[in-house]
C-alpha cells in the first residue's frame, strides 16, 4: 500500500508542477472492459466490466508524448464447474504509463507498462490473489475533436494473479474521454 501511495503522490506532484500550457493536457475517461484469464488449461469465459479514471498527457515533441493514467478497472473471468457458473471479479487501481507516437494528426499508437494494485475481489471460491499485477498495454487513440477522444487498448498481464494458479489477466478496453 505504501508503494501505491508513493506512486500516486509522485504522479500528482508531477502533474501539479508542470504549467497548464500546450505541454500538458489533463483528461478523464471511462469505458468497457472485455476481461478474461490467460495462461491456464482451465476453460474460462470473458466477462464484461468497466473502467474509469484520469489521464495526463505530456507533449515531448511533435510526434511523441507520455501519458500516465490512474484508472479503476474491474477484471476477471467466469467458468463452469459442476453445472455451476463461477465468477471472479477483481477491482484494480491501475497506473499505465504509455508512450504515445502520433502517426497522424488524429491517431496515435500507445504502448507501455501498467502497474496495478488490487483494491477489491468478488470471488466464488477460496484462493489467494496477489495484490500487485504488472502488465503490458498497447492500443490506438483517435482524437475525434480537439477535446474528445476514443481509445482501444489491450492489456496483457505478465504476472500471475494467484500463487496457486498459472493464470494472468487479459483485458480489452474501449474508452471514451475528454481533455481540458
Amino acid at each position: 500500500m505504501k508503494k501505491f501511495r508513493l506512486i500516486t503522490t509522485v504522479l500528482f506532484l508531477l502533474v501539479s508542477t508542470v504549467s497548464q500550457t500546450q505541454v500538458l493536457k489533463l483528461g478523464a475517461k471511462a469505458g468497457l472492459n472485455y476481461a478474461n484469464f490467460s495462461g491456464s488449461d482451465l476453460q474460462t469465459d470473458a466477462i464484461t466490466s468497466y473502467h474509469a479514471g484520469l489521464s495526463a498527457q505530456f507533449k515531448l515533441g511533435d510526434k511523441f508524448s507520455l501519458q500516465p493514467e490512474i484508472i479503476y478497472s474491474t477484471q476477471g473471468a467466469s467458468y463452469a464447474n459442476l453445472n455451476q457458473e463461477l465468477t471472479q471479479k477483481l477491482g484494480y487501481m491501475s497506473i499505465p504509463v504509455l508512450a504515445r507516437i502520433h502517426v497522424a494528426k488524429i491517431v496515435s499508437l500507445d504502448f507501455g507498462p501498467q502497474f496495478s494494485y488490487l483494491l477489491s475481489k468478488d470471488i466464488d471460491f477460496d484462493t489467494d490473489v496477489n495484490e500487485f499485477d504488472f502488465a503490458a498495454a498497447g492500443g490506438l487513440t483517435f482524437n475525434v475533436t480537439e477535446n474528445l477522444f476514443v481509445q482501444g487498448r489491450y492489456v496483457l498481464g505478465l504476472t500471475e494473479i494467484s500463487k496457486n494458479a498459472n493464470v494472468k489477466n487479459s483485458v480489452g478496453q474501449l474508452s471514451v474521454g475528454f481533455t481540458f
